[in-house]
């Protein structure tokens, strides 16, 4: 019988990536949380208190997000249509609870 070999020293991990850039430049390169569910995803920028959102339509919104710090998101659908909820460190909040303001 052989002797075993050394096992061979583990290589390094890469860097994550940062997503590419879908929201408007002006928000910065590296959001807090990004993410997605379905067609929709979202960018929180933490020290803008700014959340970018492209719902599937191409069409980027973007809202204040006051003193929420999201960090998820889930969206459902009934026959009154697609609901997008977000994940804060209040609770859930609904994204028609967001005030929407102008991109960049």
């Amino acid at each position: 019988m052989k002797p075993m070999k050394p096992m061979t020293p583990m290589t390094p991990m890469k860097p994550m990536t940062p997503p590419a850039r879908w929201w408007p430049e002006a928000l910065g390169d590296a959001p807090n949380s990004a993410g997605g569910q379905n067609e929709t995803r979202y960018a929180f920028f933490a020290d803008q208190q700014r959340l970018a959102l492209e719902a599937g339509d191409g069409r980027i919104q973007v809202f204040d997000t006051g003193d929420h710090r999201i960090s998820g998101v889930q969206q459902s659908q009934d026959s009154a249509g697609r609901k997008v909820t977000f994940t804060s460190q209040h609770g859930e909040v609904a994204l028609e609870k967001l005030k929407p303001v102008t991109p960049g």
